[in-house]
C-alpha cells in the first residue's frame, strides 16, 4: 500500500508540475501577444513626451518670429521718425552757397548726410526708386497726374518726397510722386 501511496504522490506531484508548466507557457503567449502594462505605460509616456516636445518646438519657433516682428515693427517706427530729418538734410543741401563760410557749413551737412544714409544702409533701409519708373501703388503714393502723349502711362515723372522700404519688403513711406496718365 505504500507504493501506491507513493505513486499516487509522485503522479499528483508530475500533475502539479505539468499545469504550473502549461500556466506559465500560457502567460509566456500572454505576453508575447500582448504588450505588458509596464510596457504599455512606456508607450505612452514616449508619446506624451514626443507631442510636448513638438509643441515646445513651435513655440520657439513662434516666439522667435514674434521677437524679429517687434523688431522690425521697432525698427520701421524709428526709421519713421529719422526721415523727416533727412528730409531736412537734404534741403539744406538744396540751398546755393556763395561765401566761404556757407560753403563750409554747406560741406558739414553734406557730411552729416553722407552719414546718416550711410547708417539707415546698414539697418537696411532703402530709397525706393522712382522717378522714370512705373508706377507701383505699393511703393508710391500718387499726389498728382498729368497728362502727356509723349510719355508712357502710369509712369513717373516727378518725385516730390522720397520713400524708403526697409529690407526690401516693408514700406516704411510711399514715395509722392506725379505720374503722367
Amino acid at each position: 500500500m505504500a507504493k501506491n501511496n507513493e505513486d499516487e504522490e509522485l503522479k499528483q506531484e508530475q500533475n502539479t508540475e505539468t499545469e504550473a508548466a502549461e500556466e506559465t507557457a500560457a502567460a509566456e503567449e500572454k505576453t508575447n501577444d500582448e504588450p505588458s502594462a509596464a510596457e504599455a505605460k512606456a508607450k505612452e509616456w514616449e508619446d506624451k513626451y514626443m507631442r510636448l516636445y513638438a509643441e515646445f518646438d513651435n513655440f520657439k519657433k513662434r516666439s522667435q518670429r514674434e521677437k524679429d516682428a517687434r523688431y522690425a515693427d521697432a525698427a520701421v517706427d524709428i526709421v519713421g521718425e529719422l526721415l523727416t530729418v533727412a528730409d531736412n538734410l537734404e534741403r539744406a543741401l538744396a540751398v546755393e552757397t556763395k561765401d566761404e563760410e556757407a560753403k563750409k557749413l554747406h560741406e558739414g551737412v553734406e557730411m552729416v548726410y553722407k552719414q546718416m544714409k550711410d547708417t539707415l544702409e546698414k539697418l537696411g533701409v532703402k530709397e525706393i526708386k522712382a522717378l522714370g519708373e512705373q508706377f507701383d501703388p505699393n511703393l508710391h503714393n500718387a499726389v498728382m497726374h498729368t497728362e502727356d502723349d509723349s510719355i508712357d502711362d502710369n509712369t513717373v515723372i516727378e518725385e516730390f518726397m522720397k520713400g524708403y522700404i526697409y529690407k526690401e519688403n516693408r514700406v516704411i513711406r510711399h514715395s509722392m510722386v506725379k505720374v503722367a496718365n
